[in-house]
């Protein structure tokens, strides 16, 4: 048990978002309350919250004049997170909008000047989807309130944590339009805890380092540093705190445009680096300046491999420097790119013709006549073997309807030569979306990309948290949510008293055996499991929406030693399949083996780790089972554990998820599915139990 005095102080500063308000289980499940269960105990989170309230001074309910704010500063806490600027949208407190920056910034030294000293992070309001524009307003919070926050994070040298990008696309998880619901709170304590558990580098200047001088400006909340190299614009933005290893992504063309990627990066402590090269079209000449600055930003103590980022004509710039220089880049990420030049802007094909431009291009490679243009063999959509081999991680996001650039001449013949030749790369199309808009409205997709690319990506499937569903739509009793079903199970397990011989950990799937759950509702496998296992003693512990880092907090906090079960069954993994790779569950089911073998040392494990889904063999959640698979099949001998693959009974001769077992989610069991799983299960858990029974 850590001591209190050594315990990191957080306070949460907010409205009624960081009070929980309309959050189902508000005391554990309002987001101060989530950020403290996966910090654990080195931490002490507490909520300041009060609803309604607004940062301006002379708005209608100032947080500065609530106890909550006196309490806050009398708590002297290390690290402050502030989250207001939602309640001063309203008409009523409009007219004192020119006060935003200065209230803000007396806010931020009250806190400063405490004996403490605390870390400031701010965090963008959550976008608001309302429409009456007497209340909180969606436009005066994106135009008005946030940039003004980020001109606060600028002048105070505060950390910013952008939400409102993160919720863009997430307007279910708002359900009266302005308050997230508890799961809409998870995505904030998630991350909330990236940004306090980043490793840093304080010492570390970049500037300083390279003498270099320049232009300061604001770029949304970080120092931009505008400057000339060898007589080229060139630019850096240096992220508040840097990560350990001085990540860096180099942006090659259109600075600025669609930025919410190079922000969040510059949030996780990447430098943002630009260095022209916006008439050379990737040519060579561009290659050799980017190849001295490189050796410049390496002189600085950038990290060796940087991550490239090519928006439209800036594909040409970023594949053909990677193809020189395979070994310097981490990934790419590629926004609609040019991958041929004949198609954009020769227009030889469907792409748009720009004489300007192609002028331009012709120039710039040296290509003296268009018969030698057209036999030419240096734009990047030639050089996707030896990107393939380079084993490059790369990510396209591009419009299915781009007429400037078409992905038929340009990415999709890349991207079927690079898979191929055995690379790899991601693609997301957008229907219906030309060349514009570039990149997307919540840049999470892209950004966890490079993340895991760099090695930065934190596993949240192997960190133990709570889970926060609410809806009785589950399977459980109305009102009932997941606290509700965690007492439920330890209520169980606590009566049980080591008499199980069967103890059934997972998800809905297994919460859909059913046992002896009060809160459960739905129970299709019961009678299936009744006959198998009659005469024996069983329970179910799944409960609806758990992913392995919740069945890992449910394994500590709950009471499974003391119901000492002969044997566990964990099926667990599939509801990780939308945000985790198959790595990261694979890591987390590691997590939850290695606890049972702790906290259950006398009890058999039979791992079956997450059920066959995704209807047809190449559905991503088809691909992602069976890669989770591949590592357990290896990684189960090494645990000492009993491992089972049910994808033999499940899916087809054709592959396909037997129809008669499954439900057409393609992911939840029918009462013949639990049919068969029971009769297979059957004869290798009595043969489990009379090994245990015969020590």
């Amino acid at each position: 048990m850590v001591c209190l005095e050594a315990q990191v102080k957080i306070a949460a500063i907010g409205n009624s978002i960081t009070y929980g308000y309309g959050v189902v289980h508000r005391e554990k499940n309002a987001y101060p309350a989530q950020l403290q269960a996966i910090l654990g105990k080195e931490y002490e989170v507490r909520n300041f919250g009060v609803s309604g309230r607004t940062l301006l001074k002379k708005g209608n309910l100032p947080y500065w004049k609530t106890n909550e704010y006196q309490k806050a500063l009398e708590y002297f806490p290390d690290i402050v997170i502030i989250k207001l600027g939602t309640n001063d949208s309203k008409a009523i407190n409009r007219k004192y909008l020119s006060e935003f920056k200065s209230d803000y910034l007396e806010l931020i030294h009250s806190f400063k000047s405490l004996k403490s000293n605390p870390r400031i992070i701010l965090c963008l309001p959550v976008p608001a989807f309302t429409t009456d524009t007497t209340g909180i307003t969606s436009k005066v919070v994106s135009e008005q309130i946030i940039p003004l926050t980020r001109e606060v994070a600028y002048e105070s040298g505060s950390e910013i944590v952008n939400l409102y990008n993160l919720f863009l696309d997430k307007e279910s998880l708002l359900p009266d339009k302005v308050h997230p619901n508890s799961l809409g709170a998870t995505l904030i304590s998630n991350r909330l805890y990236e940004q306090i558990a980043l490793k840093n580098n304080p010492d570390f200047n970049l500037l300083a380092t390279l003498g270099i001088t320049g232009k300061q400006s604001n770029f949304y909340g970080f120092e931009q540093t505008t400057f000339k190299w060898n007589g080229v614009e060139s630019k850096i933005v240096r992220p508040k705190q840097t990560a350990k290893d001085k990540p860096w992504i180099w942006r090659a063309r259109f600075w600025g445009h669609e930025p919410q990627t190079d922000i969040a990066l510059l949030e996780r402590g990447f430098h943002l680096v630009y260095h022209d090269v916006a008439d050379l079209y990737g040519s060579p000449e561009a290659v050799k300046r980017w190849n001295h600055f490189y050796g410049f930003m390496q002189k600085g103590g950038l990290s060796k491999k940087v991550v490239l980022e090519g928006m439209s004509r800036g594909g040409l710039i970023v594949y053909n420097w990677a193809a020189s220089n395979p070994g310097k880049v981490a990934a790419i990420y590629a926004d609609a790119p040019v991958l041929d030049g004949k198609s954009w802007p020769g227009g030889k094909g469907e792409g748009k013709f720009n004489q300007q431009d192609w002028n331009n291009l012709m120039k710039a490679y040296n290509l003296e006549e268009e018969k030698k243009a057209g036999l030419f063999k240096g734009f990047p959509i030639h050089k996707a073997k030896k990107l393939a081999k380079s084993g490059i991680p790369l990510l396209h996001i591009c419009g299915e309807a781009d007429e400037v650039v078409p992905v038929d001449e340009n990415t999709r013949p890349f991207e079927e030569a690079i898979i191929k030749y055995g690379g790899n790369i991601k693609t997301i199309y957008k229907d219906g979306i030309g060349h514009h808009p570039h990149s997307l409205k919540n840049p999470t997709v892209i950004v966890d990309f490079i993340l895991r690319a760099t090695g930065h990506k934190i596993n949240m499937a192997a960190i133990p948290a709570p889970g926060s569903e609410f809806r009785s739509a589950a399977g459980w009793k109305k009102e009932a949510d997941w606290w509700a079903n965690h007492e439920d199970i330890k209520s169980l397990l606590l009566r049980a008293e080591g008499t199980l011989d069967v103890l059934f950990i997972g998800n809905s799937i297994t919460q859909s055996i059913g046992g002896n759950r009060e809160a459960v509702t739905y129970k299709p496998g019961r009678s299936a499991f009744n006959e198998a296992l009659k005469g024996y003693t069983w329970e179910t512990a799944g409960i609806s929406g758990d992913r392995t880092q919740h069945v890992l907090w449910r394994v500590r906090n709950g009471n499974y030693n003391w119901a000492k079960p002969k044997v566990v069954v964990l099926t667990i993994g599939v509801n990780n399949f939308p945000s985790d790779e198959p790595d990261e569950i694979t890591e987390g089911i590691s997590k939850i083996v290695a606890e049972l073998k702790t906290n259950l040392p006398d009890s058999k494990i039979l791992l079956l780790g997450p059920l066959p889904a995704g209807t047809t063999p190449n559905h991503p959640n088809r691909l992602k089972y069976e890669k989770v698979h591949q590592q357990l099949s290896k990684l189960s001998k090494k645990w000492k554990v009993k491992y089972m693959d049910l994808g033999s009974i499940l899916i087809d001769p054709n592959n396909n998820l037997d129809p008669n077992y499954y439900s057409t989610d393609g992911i939840h069991l029918g009462v013949e599915g639990y049919n068969i799983w029971a009769k297979t299960l059957e004869p290798v858990l009595k043969a489990m139990i009379n090994q245990t029974n015969q020590r």
